[in-house]
């Protein structure tokens, strides 16, 4: 093999030209190969069956249906620092969801609330036995059975009142002159309950009655005692019930047999929770609106606010009374109320922007892309509104919707 010599004195030029292809090839820039780029591989799911998922189009092979682009979930969130990702959950929350600020206005004076109608308890009347005896005949067959002011109810057998009768009737016969004490013997029949025309009839065929006759004093639908009914919204059964008194059973003297229920009188209660308490006051105007006739919807005003939570319930109760003879809305039905009030100018935010915790009521603000609890004291709500008294500015924002930021199982620090 024979290798050749380069001259000594062309050296410089053979380093001139090495140099210039050196220096074209370093300036020139590196092809790309399209094979080696990164590509974005795009993926199909199926709307129906997320679980199929293929990187190129065509149907579901469970139920057929095309395949749509599969979208990525992930998101941006600007501004956020190490520093905030590292604080406590309960008391920074990263979260990209709308914000809000409060907004000084004047909100309508109106407040929607539901209830349920039921008896005015002020028309209950009640039929008493005014003798101890034997029930020897009921005229009442059953349970919210209407009856008519002077209608028969029953027929008591009382030893007691059957004496007493005898008693004048002697008198009558063999003393008929003893005025004072024949009255006396009728004025003891009249506290037993004897009306004045059955006296005049035992008088008048000369013959003691073996029972005395109970008549109702009021009009309105029957109701057993025992079995209370101050509210018609806890009964399950049928308006058919049998009743618990019956035939040959005693009563005692001053004893309540039957309630008497006026139906055309009734009253519209509301259900008033916490924050809606500070707006309700007594004679407000309000509209009844019932959810099955609304077109029987009538204005009255606020006649009574129990003064204590019944048990088991965490709203406060208002009644409407109102005249039912004319609009025949059903005992039980449901109703909603719209009570009304002069406009109230504040501060207010969406009610959703606001978390109740107990005693206390916290917003999200967001600070450096982060969200921060914080305590606010509010007043007054309506409808979709909340009143920001005081605690928070004009300038902060604040999470629309609280509940999106909740932790369950964290308690929340707010400052």
């Amino acid at each position: 093999m024979k290798i050749k010599v380069l001259n000594r004195r062309k050296w410089p030029l053979y380093i001139l030209l090495l140099s210039s292809a050196f220096l074209i090839d370093c300036n020139q820039q590196p092809e790309t190969n399209d094979k080696n780029t990164t590509k974005e591989i795009q993926l199909y799911t199926c709307s129906m069956h997320p679980q199929i998922i293929s990187d190129k189009p065509g149907d579901c092979p469970i139920c057929g249906m095309t395949l749509v682009k599969k979208e990525s979930d992930s998101k941006a969130v600007d501004e956020v620092q190490l520093s905030t990702l590292l604080k406590p959950a309960n008391q920074f929350v990263v979260s990209s969801i709308p914000v809000t600020t409060i907004k000084a206005g004047t909100v309508q004076n109106q407040m929607d609330v539901l209830g349920v109608t039921d008896y005015d308890t002020r028309m209950i009347g009640n039929i008493a036995a005014r003798i101890s005896g034997r029930i020897q005949r009921l005229y009442v067959k059953y349970a919210f059975q209407e009856i008519m002011q002077g209608q028969k109810v029953m027929d008591i057998y009382s030893p007691e009142v059957l004496t007493a009768e005898e008693d004048l009737l002697f008198l009558i016969k063999n003393d008929a002159n003893n005025i004072s004490l024949i009255n006396t013997a009728k004025q003891k029949l009249f506290l037993l309950g004897v009306s004045s025309g059955q006296l005049q009839q035992i008088i008048k065929i000369n013959r003691p009655s073996s029972t005395i006759t109970v008549y109702s004093n009021y009009s309105g639908h029957i109701h057993d005692t025992e079995k209370s009914m101050s509210s018609l919204t806890q009964m399950k059964t049928v308006v058919t019930n049998e009743l618990n008194i019956k035939e040959g059973m005693y009563v005692q003297k001053g004893q309540t047999v039957f309630s008497v229920y006026n139906p055309h009188m009734l009253a519209a209660i509301l259900d008033i929770y916490p924050e809606q308490q500070p707006f309700l006051k007594m004679g407000r105007l309000v509209r009844i609106i019932p959810e099955s006739a609304p077109g029987k919807n009538f204005s009255a005003k606020i006649d009574f606010i129990e003064p204590f939570f019944r048990a088991g319930s965490k709203t406060l109760k208002a009644r409407v009374y109102f005249d039912n003879s004319t609009l025949d809305i059903p005992v039980g039905a449901q109703v909603r109320a719209i009570i009304f009030d002069r406009d109230k100018i504040g501060n207010w935010l969406p009610r959703e922007s606001v978390l109740s915790l107990g005693a206390n009521k916290i917003v999200f603000i967001k600070s450096q892309g982060a969200f921060q609890a914080h305590n606010v004291q509010t007043g007054s709500v309506f409808n979709d509104k909340i009143e920001i008294i005081k605690d928070l500015s004009s300038t902060d924002s604040v999470a629309v919707n609280a509940q999106y930021l909740m932790d369950g199982e964290s308690i929340i620090r707010a400052k």
